[in-house]
C-alpha cells in the first residue's frame, strides 16, 4: 500500500495540531499521548502525521497552492523558466513581485511560506520527542521512525536555507518559552547546510536499505538527501554578497562517494513516463511526495493541491483553470540543437523558435520552426498544435489564460491526460493522484557529474558519462507525434551525446547547467541551482534583456547582488521580539 493511503486514512486519528499564531507551540493531541507511546499503532499515526506536511496543508488557514510545496513559484517563476501566467501583473501580484525582482520584506508569500515550514519543523520535533519515549522491546522501529522523521524535518531546514538564508534553528529540545531568543543570524548558510547533511546522515544510519510500505523514507534516499545538500554547501559563498567564492573540492569528493553508496534505482525508459501514474514509484523515484485520489479520505482525496491554480483554460481546453506557470519562451528557445543534435548555448543571440503566426481568418501555425530541437522540449511544454499528451480531442491550442501578456504556451509536465481517470474533472482544477518528485536518479547522476567536474582531471570523462546516460534516456524516448499526422514527429527532433573532444572542465561545466536547466525544467530547482553555481545575476539579467521585447513587465526588471534570496518577512521580524536581522541586500529593519 502506498503511503499516502495510509496517511489519509489515519492522520485525523493523530491529529497533530495545526500550527496557530505560536507556530512552534504544536504538541500531539487526540489519541496520542506519552502513555500510548508503546503502542506500534500510535507510532504510526505520530509519524504519519509528519509525512503528512509533505503535500497537504501546512496548517488550517494556509493553502497549499500559494505556499506550494513544489516551488513553481519560487523556484521557477522567479528564475529564466516559467512566467507567472494568470489574469495578468496585478493577479497574484505578490508572485509577479518575484518574477521581476521587487521583493520586499511585506510580501504575504514570504511569511506564508516560512511560516508553513516552521510548521513542519514544529510537527517533527513533537514527534520526535514523543517516538524517543517508546521502548524499542515493544517498539522495535523506534529508532527508524525517528530517522524518518528527521529526513522530513531537514527538508524543511534546507528548503528555509535555500529561500532565506538567515532563518533561526529550533533545537529539538529547546524549551518552548526559549523559542523567540532564537537568533536568525546564529549560524551562517555553510553551517547550517553542514549541520543538516550530517543529520541526514546520521539518519541513514537507523533507516532500512528499502521499507515495506512504498512512500517511506529509507537509508537510500536519506543519502541521496544528504549528497544534494552536501553539492550545496560545497559552493562557498561570500556572505555580504552571497556571491560564490570558492568551491570546496573535498566535500565534491564526499558527494561522489555518498552518490557511490546508493545502488537500485535506474532511469526509466521513457521521459515521458515520469508524469505516468504507473510509473511514479518506478525505478527512478528516490524520494517523493505521494499524493492520491478517491481514497476515502473525503473530497477528492489527496491530489496534489500545490497545482490548483496552474491547471490551463482557454477555447477547447479540457480544464477551465486559472493558468498560472507558464514556460518561458527563453525555455523553449534553450531546448534548440545544432547539427550533431547538442544544445546551441547562445541560443539566446536567435530569433525565438515556433512563434505563434495568425492568418487573416483566424487560423493559426507555427512559424520559425524549421531548426532542430531537443525532444524534450514537447514532454515538458505545451505549445499550440501539438499533441497534448493522449488527449483525442484536439491538439493543444491557445490554452493560455491572458496570451497578450505571455504568450501561449503552456505546461505539460505535471499533468496527467484530461481523460485520465486519476486527474480531477473539475475542482479542483487539473489536480491530480500524481507524486512529486524531490529527488529522482537522474538527479542523482548529474549531481555526481556536477561534482566529478568541479574536482576535475580523471573525473571529467566519468561526468561526460553519466551526462550522457540521461541524454540518452531522452533520444530513445517515444517522441511527441504531429496530431493530424500520427507517423510525423510533431516538431524536427535531434538529441546527440557528447564527444569526448573539446571536453574541457569549462565546456563540461556549461553542458552540465545545461542539462539540468532541460533535464529538470519546471521542477522548482532552477532558481536555486543559479544562486549555488554563482550565476544568477548574470543569468536573470541576459533573460530580462532577450524577453523585454515580448514581455513589456520585464523591461524595468534588474536582478542585483542581495537577490538570491528572499528578505526576512517583516511579520517573522515583529514575532521574534525585533532580535531578527534582514538578508544582505536589503534594507536594515
Amino acid at each position: 500500500m502506498k503511503l499516502h493511503k495510509i496517511l489519509t486514512l489515519t492522520i485525523a486519528a493523530a491529529s497533530l495540531t495545526a500550527c496557530s499564531d505560536d507556530f512552534l507551540e504544536n504538541k500531539p493531541q487526540g489519541t496520542l499521548s506519552e502513555g500510548n507511546m508503546n503502542n506500534p499503532e500510535a507510532i504510526d499515526l505520530l509519524v504519519n502525521a509528519a509525512y503528512a506536511t509533505f503535500g497537504c496543508r501546512y496548517a488550517d488557514s494556509n493553502d497549499p497552492h500559494l505556499f506550494p510545496v513544489t516551488n513553481w513559484s519560487y523556484g521557477e517563476v522567479r528564475a529564466d523558466n516559467a512566467y507567472k501566467g494568470g489574469g495578468g501583473e496585478t493577479d497574484l501580484w505578490e508572485v509577479h513581485d518575484m518574477e521581476t525582482m521587487r521583493i520586499q520584506p511585506n510580501n504575504g508569500f514570504l511569511d506564508g511560506k516560512w511560516f508553513n515550514l516552521y510548521c513542519g519543523i514544529s510537527r517533527c520535533n513533537s514527534a520526535i520527542r514523543a517516538l524517543r519515549k517508546a521502548d524499542e522491546n515493544i517498539v522495535p522501529e523506534k529508532n527508524a521512525r525517528i530517522a524518518e522523521v528527521r529526513v522530513i524535518r531537514n527538508h524543511w531546514y534546507f528548503e528555509l536555507v535555500r529561500l532565506f538564508n538567515r532563518i533561526p534553528y529550533m533545537d529539538i529540545d529547546l524549551p518552548e518559552n526559549d523559542y523567540t531568543t532564537v537568533r536568525n543570524d546564529e549560524f551562517t548558510r555553510e553551517q547550517h547546510l553542514a549541520r543538516i547533511a550530517a543529520d541526514l546522515l546520521d539518519a541513514a544510519a537507523d533507516l532500512p536499505d528499502t521499507q515495506n510500505e512504498i512512500g517511506r523514507i529509507n537509508r537510500r534516499s536519506a543519502l541521496a538527501y544528504a549528497a544534494k545538500v552536501k553539492l550545496y554547501q560545497a559552493y562557498r559563498q561570500n556572505p555580504e554578497t552571497n556571491a560564490v567564492e570558492e568551491v570546496d573540492k573535498d566535500i565534491m569528493r564526499e558527494v561522489v562517494e555518498i552518490i557511490d553508496r546508493i545502488q537500485g534505482y535506474d532511469l526509466l525508459s521513457d521521459f515521458q513516463q515520469l508524469d505516468l501514474i504507473e510509473y511514479e514509484n518506478g525505478p527512478e523515484s528516490v524520494l517523493a511526495i505521494q499524493f492520491s485520489k478517491d481514497d476515502g479520505s473525503g473530497g477528492v482525496g489527496r491530489v496534489n493541491w500545490s497545482m490548483l491554480l496552474n491547471s490551463m483554460t482557454g477555447p477547447g481546453c479540457p480544464w477551465q483553470g486559472d493558468g498560472f506557470f507558464l514556460p518561458s519562451q527563453d525555455l523553449i528557445n534553450a531546448y534548440r540543437t545544432d547539427a550533431d543534435g547538442l544544445p546551441v548555448f547562445d541560443y539566446q543571440s536567435l530569433p525565438d523558435y515556433a512563434t505563434v503566426a495568425f492568418a487573416g481568418d483566424g487560423s493559426y501555425s507555427l512559424a520559425n520552426a524549421d531548426g532542430t530541437v531537443d525532444p524534450r522540449l514537447d514532454f515538458v511544454t505545451g505549445r499550440p498544435t501539438i499533441r497534448y499528451k493522449t488527449y483525442p480531442d484536439s491538439p493543444c491550442g491557445l490554452w493560455v489564460r491572458n496570451s497578450d501578456v505571455y504568450g501561449y504556451n503552456n505546461t505539460k509536465r505535471f499533468w496527467l491526460s484530461p481523460e485520465s481517470p486519476a486527474a480531477t474533472q473539475g475542482w479542483p482544477w487539473g489536480a491530480s493522484a500524481l507524486n512529486w518528485q524531490i529527488i529522482r536518479y537522474a538527479d542523482l547522476l548529474l549531481y555526481k557529474a556536477e561534482a566529478l567536474i568541479e574536482i576535475g582531471g580523471e573525473g571529467l570523462e566519468q561526468a561526460r558519462t553519466l551526462i550522457n546516460r540521461v541524454r540518452d534516456r531522452a533520444r530513445n524516448s517515444a517522441f511527441v507525434k504531429d496530431f493530424n499526422n500520427p507517423e510525423q514527429n510533431a516538431a524536427n527532433y535531434k538529441i546527440g551525446l557528447y564527444p569526448a573532444t573539446g571536453w574541457t572542465q569549462d565546456y563540461a561545466r556549461r553542458a552540465l547547467r545545461t542539462e539540468m536547466r532541460l533535464e529538470k525544467a519546471m521542477e522548482g530547482e532552477r532558481f536555486f541551482d543559479l544562486v549555488r553555481w554563482g550565476i544568477a545575476k548574470e543569468t536573470m539579467n541576459n533573460y530580462f534583456r532577450a524577453e523585454s521585447d515580448n514581455r513589456i513587465y520585464y523591461q524595468n526588471a534588474t536582478f542585483d547582488s542581495g537577490e538570491e534570496y528572499f528578505p526576512v518577512p517583516v511579520a517573522q521580524y515583529n514575532f521574534s521580539g525585533g532580535i531578527y536581522v534582514q538578508n544582505p541586500g536589503y534594507p536594515a529593519f
